[in-house]
This record gives C-alpha cells, sequence and structure tokens, in this order.
C-alpha cells in the first residue's frame, strides 16, 4: 500500500480494479493527480479492506469500485465523492446512503461514448453498402461491378433511422449522423417527447421505430424492466433488408431471436456484444451470414481509458472546490437501482 502526498490536504482513495493506474492514466495525468491530495493505493490489484476501512473516516474521494455498503458510509464522515471508474453503475454501493449525504457517485460511462458511436456509424455503413459482404465475393472470385453489385445496398442518406435508448452513445451518435440528413424516430420510455425534439428528432413508439426504420441503432441500457424486451415478436416487425446494429447491451434483446432472425435473412446486423463474453469457440453466431461480429471492442481505446482519466481528475477538482462536477454521467437517484450492466474487463499488464 502506497500513500502519495500532494501539494494539497484531501486524502484520496484510489482503488480502481478491474481498471488499473497505468490503463486510465498517463505519466502526466497521474501527476496531475496527484496534485488533488493525498493519494492511498495498492502498489497492485485491490486496496486490502482493512486500509479502506482506515482511512476512510478522513478519505474526501473515493476513485474506484469499492464495496460501499451503508455502514461503511455511516463511517465515512468526510467523503464528498465516489468516482466510478468503470461504464457502469454497480450494485455494491448503497446509494440511498449516499443520496441523503449529499456523496456525488460518478461513473465514467462518458469516456466510451464517442468511440462506440463511430463504431456504430461504422457499422451501420458497412451494412447499408454491404462492404465486407463485396469483399468477401471479391477475394472468392464472385465478385460484380457497378449496379449488378449493389441490389442489396441502400445509401445512409436521407435513410430512415430508428435509435432505441437515447443516453450517452444517442448523444454521441447523433452529429456523426448529421451531415447524412436523416430522419431519426427515438424510442426512449425515461424520456419525454419534448425533450426528443429538442434534438431533432422524432419520438415514437417501440413498434413504430422497428417497422418504420431502414437502420436501428440499439443504444439502450440493461435494466430491471427492459431485460428481453426486443423480442421475438417485436423483431419480426423488422423490414427486409434493414440493418440493424446492437451497441450497448446483449441483454436487452432476445439475442437468440435476434441471430436466428439474420441467419433467415429478415435483416442484416451487426453486433459488438454478446450474452456471454467471451463467445465460446464452438457458437454458430460465428457461423451466420449477414452478421457483422465485433469482440465488445467498439469503445476499448487507449484514448477512451485515458478519457477516464481525464474525466476523473476533472471532477474530482471541481468537487473539491466546491463545484458541481460536468464530465462523469451522475447517478441519479429514480434510476440507478435500475441498472443492471456487469462489471467491466480486468486486462492484463501485457495488454496495456
Amino acid at each position: 500500500m502506497n500513500v502519495e502526498y500532494g501539494n494539497s490536504k484531501p486524502l484520496i482513495l484510489f482503488d480502481p480494479l478491474p481498471r488499473s493506474k497505468d490503463l486510465i492514466f498517463r505519466p502526466q495525468q497521474w501527476d496531475r493527480f496527484q496534485t488533488l491530495g493525498r493519494i492511498i493505493h495498492a502498489d497492485e490489484g485491490r486496496l486490502d479492506p482493512d486500509t479502506v476501512d482506515t482511512y476512510l473516516p478522513a478519505a474526501a474521494a473515493l476513485v474506484g469500485q469499492t464495496d460501499m455498503p451503508a455502514e461503511r458510509l455511516n463511517r465515512a464522515k468526510n467523503l464528498k465523492a465516489i468516482l466510478n471508474v468503470e461504464g457502469n453503475f454497480l450494485p455494491n454501493v448503497d446509494y440511498e446512503t449516499c443520496f441523503q449525504k449529499g456523496i456525488h457517485v460518478l461513473a465514467a460511462a462518458p469516456a466510451f461514448a464517442p468511440a462506440v458511436a463511430e463504431s456504430a456509424l461504422a457499422f451501420a455503413l458497412d451494412l447499408a453498402r454491404g462492404i465486407t459482404a463485396a469483399d468477401r465475393d471479391f477475394r472468392a472470385g464472385n465478385e460484380k461491378y457497378g449496379l449488378a453489385g449493389n441490389c442489396d445496398t441502400f445509401s445512409l442518406r436521407q435513410a430512415d433511422v430508428g435509435f432505441i435508448g437515447f443516453g450517452n452513445l444517442a448523444g454521441a451518435l447523433l452529429p456523426l449522423l448529421a451531415p447524412f440528413h436523416c430522419r431519426i424516430r427515438v424510442f426512449d420510455p425515461w424520456l419525454p417527447n419534448s425533450y426528443v425534439r429538442d434534438h431533432h428528432c422524432e419520438p415514437a413508439s417501440l413498434e413504430d421505430v422497428l417497422s418504420t426504420s431502414r437502420v436501428i441503432f440499439i443504444l439502450a441500457t440493461v435494466t430491471t424492466e427492459n431485460e428481453g424486451f426486443i423480442d421475438d415478436t417485436q423483431l419480426a416487425l423488422i423490414q427486409q433488408g434493414a440493418a440493424v446494429i446492437l451497441m450497448s447491451r446483449a441483454a436487452v434483446v432476445d439475442f437468440e431471436a435476434f441471430v436466428g432472425r439474420v441467419a433467415e435473412g429478415q435483416f442484416r446486423a451487426a453486433t459488438d456484444v454478446f450474452p456471454v463474453e467471451p463467445v465460446p469457440s464452438d457458437n454458430p453466431v460465428r457461423r451466420v451470414e449477414g452478421l457483422l461480429l465485433s469482440a465488445h471492442r467498439s469503445g476499448g481505446l487507449r484514448d477512451s481509458f485515458f478519457r477516464i482519466g481525464d474525466l476523473t481528475i476533472d471532477d474530482l477538482s471541481l468537487i473539491l472546490a466546491g463545484l458541481p462536477p460536468v464530465g462523469m454521467q451522475a447517478a441519479q437517484r429514480e434510476t440507478v437501482a435500475r441498472f443492471r450492466s456487469k462489471p467491466g474487463r480486468r486486462y492484463k499488464k501485457e495488454e496495456l
């Protein structure tokens, strides 16, 4: 265990597992982080629980995914913030106690949204224009030229597009789609129609989004209320030849039915997420034509992880100065207990 002294007084517990210092901080970022106060961290792995309990009463902030039940929070008399450097709000924090005590609870989801949005756009263009399929045909000697090679393709320009979910990912994807002048319908039961219209999109039912969109982006996070809510009955509404891009969590769809519809040729699709990861080597999903596969890698850029470091430093600086955070996603009393995303992945040293 290390105690690193900065130029200011606040005590900060740094317990980022499954992230690590080297994953989220460049050396210059770590130097900047240390200026915020006294940093207590383990040389490797998670902070020992006894160390956490020893320093917690004096700590001004916790950076990481440490278990924080009500009993611990009630002893954390000086705690101003818990900054979760994962992208998810996990169920190991007593959020209600945090709200009662005015403790900021933040997550790093906004750090990943731009990179995931870029991949979502790339998948949409690939599926619409048949880029990967044409490449495979060419390599097999089955290429077709000009119009003959575009019998199943379409332009993204002015296409009818549907968003299922309108959170961080949608916010990052919207400006990328702007040059295409698409008509965008949105289904998100947690948002009022006026909010959707203020973003130049049309609020719609799930059925309308599925049945009228030529390109569908599934961007909703998984909650206690929506697991598997896009079932086979809903998938049957998708028009023939549409492109469906699954970017958020596999649990929001009936994944077996989703893959089955692609295999039958109803629509083309891309997915960056799977019910079980890593995907078993013998999983039949690997052999489905018309399905682009990505190993949950869309957000996993080094720049995205270093962005976590920037957001952490910026928001913690504001909080310690008595100001509200502006970069990370804040837990909200009405919704945080409903999230059901899984913890992030731990990276090995050789992967960094």
